[in-house]
């Protein structure tokens, strides 16, 4: 399953907010590195968790609107979306274990 880009507020209210399953969002930025050290990682889990969670990446330099509503300040900041609300973040890059923890106990 491929990670959706999003950089608009109304793609966000469609495919995240109202999704049906539970939301992965990346937010980040070409010019990061921790950024591009992370996306690999968030490309794996799509595929493993394909059907049951949707991936999103948003990136806060074409996305400034979304960002500002969740103010992001550091990048890499990854939040889980679950029937609309953020149950879950994780700012500045971590362990690909670390991001499957925030994936299971929103399935859970």
């Amino acid at each position: 399953m491929a990670v959706e880009q999003i950089t608009d507020p109304a793609a966000w209210e469609r495919d995240v907010l109202q999704s049906d399953v539970p939301v992965f969002a990346d937010f980040w930025a070409e010019w990061c590195g921790p950024c591009r050290m992370v996306g690999p990682m968030v490309e794996e889990l799509a595929g493993d968790y394909e059907g049951r969670v949707k991936f999103v990446k948003v990136n806060v330099d074409q996305a400034g609107a979304i960002a500002q509503k969740y103010n992001i300040f550091s990048i890499p900041t990854l939040m889980l979306f679950k029937k609309g609300e953020m149950v879950s973040q994780q700012v500045g890059a971590a362990s690909k274990d670390s991001y499957r923890g925030m994936i299971d106990r929103a399935l859970a």
